[in-house]
C-alpha cells in the first residue's frame, strides 16, 4: 500500500509517492500548464499514478489559498491562474474512488515541520513559508488550527504597509504584494527597467549593487513586521523558516529575523530552517491523506 502526496504550485505540479511508514519512494514532476485547466492537470498526475501501478490508498493536496475545506474547492489564489473554484477534493475521489483531502500548501508544510521535522517536540509551531508567494501555517500539538474560513496563519495577507498594488485576492500593502519572491520580481522589474527574476536580485546585491540593496532592505522590513505581528498575535515556542527564498538565501532570513527582533518586547525567539525544504508539501499532503483512512 501506499499514499500519495499532490503539491500544487503556479509553475509546477507533483506528485509524492510514500510508503506506509510516511518515506517518500517517488516523486513525478510536471509544468502546471494553464492552457489546461485544473482538471487536465490533475489528470496528468493521476495518470503516472496508474502507469506506475501503484495501489495509493489516499491523496492529500497541497495548494495555494484561498480555499474551501468543507468543500474541496480551490478558490482564487493570486498566484495560481485557471484553477478557480475547482472541487478538486470531489474530482480526485471520482477519478480514483479513493479518499482525498485538500489544505493550503503553507499549512501542510507546516503540519510536516510540526509532526515530522524541524518543529518536532514543540507544543506551538508556525511555519513562515518564503517563495513566489508568503504562506504560513499554525500548528498547535500535532493539529492544525485552521479557522472558521480556513484564514488562520495566512501570512500573505497580512497587511504591513500602504503600498497600492495587489493582485487576485490579495490585500494592498500585505506581504505578498510587497515581500514575496513575485513581489521581488516585479519591484526589481520596475527599478532595472528590465525583466528581473528574484535570483537575479539577489545575485546583484552579492555583487554590491545599490538597488538591489535597497529592494531586499524593504522587503525585508516588511516582513519583519509582518512575523512581529505574528508574535503578538501568537506567540509560538519555536518558528519554522522554510520555502526556495530561505533556503538558497539563508543570510537574508538572518536578516528578517534580525530585524524582527527589533519590534519584539522579548527578541529571545526560537528560530529553526525547514527540514523539508521544497518536499515539506509533499509531506503535509501525506499526513492528511493518511489521517483520513487511519482516523
Amino acid at each position: 500500500m501506499a499514499y500519495a502526496g499532490i503539491d500544487i504550485g503556479g509553475t509546477q505540479l507533483r506528485i509524492g509517492i510514500f510508503d506506509d511508514e510516511g518515506n517518500l519512494t517517488d516523486v513525478y514532476r510536471t509544468d502546471n500548464d494553464r492552457s489546461l485547466g485544473g482538471e487536465k492537470n490533475i489528470d496528468r498526475l493521476l495518470d503516472y499514478v496508474k502507469e506506475k501501478g501503484y495501489d495509493v490508498r489516499s491523496y492529500g493536496i497541497a495548494s495555494p489559498g484561498p480555499l474551501d475545506l468543507k468543500k474541496g474547492k480551490i478558490l482564487n489564489p493570486p498566484n495560481l491562474y485557471g484553477w478557480d473554484n475547482f472541487e478538486i477534493v470531489r474530482y480526485i475521489t471520482e477519478q480514483t474512488g479513493k479518499p482525498a483531502a485538500v489544505n493550503n500548501d503553507g499549512n501542510l508544510a507546516g503540519l510536516a515541520e510540526a509532526r515530522l521535522g524541524a518543529g518536532r517536540g514543540f507544543d506551538s509551531v508556525v511555519f513562515i513559508g518564503m517563495s513566489t508567494g508568503m504562506g504560513g501555517s499554525f500548528v498547535y500539538k500535532g493539529e492544525l488550527i485552521n479557522g472558521a474560513h480556513c484564514n488562520t496563519a495566512e501570512f500573505y495577507n497580512v497587511i504591513v504597509c500602504d503600498d497600492p498594488y495587489h493582485h487576485g485576492s490579495a490585500n494592498p500593502g500585505s506581504l505578498n504584494e510587497v515581500a514575496g519572491g513575485a513581489a521581488m520580481e516585479r519591484i526589481a522589474t520596475e527599478r532595472f527597467g528590465k525583466q528581473m527574476f528574484a535570483k537575479d536580485l539577489f545575485e546583484l546585491y552579492k555583487q554590491g549593487s545599490r538597488e538591489a540593496e535597497e529592494i531586499l532592505e524593504r522587503t525585508s522590513q516588511m516582513l519583519a513586521r509582518g512575523i512581529a505581528d505574528i508574535y503578538y498575535i501568537i506567540d509560538p515556542d519555536v518558528y519554522v523558516i522554510g520555502g526556495s527564498i530561505a533556503m538558497y538565501n539563508p543570510w537574508y532570513t538572518e536578516k528578517v529575523i534580525n530585524k524582527t527582533k527589533a519590534y519584539l518586547t522579548d527578541p529571545d525567539i526560537t528560530v529553526k530552517a525547514s527540514q523539508f525544504g521544497d518536499d515539506a508539501g509533499l509531506y503535509g499532503a501525506m499526513l492528511i491523506g493518511k489521517d483520513l483512512v487511519s482516523a
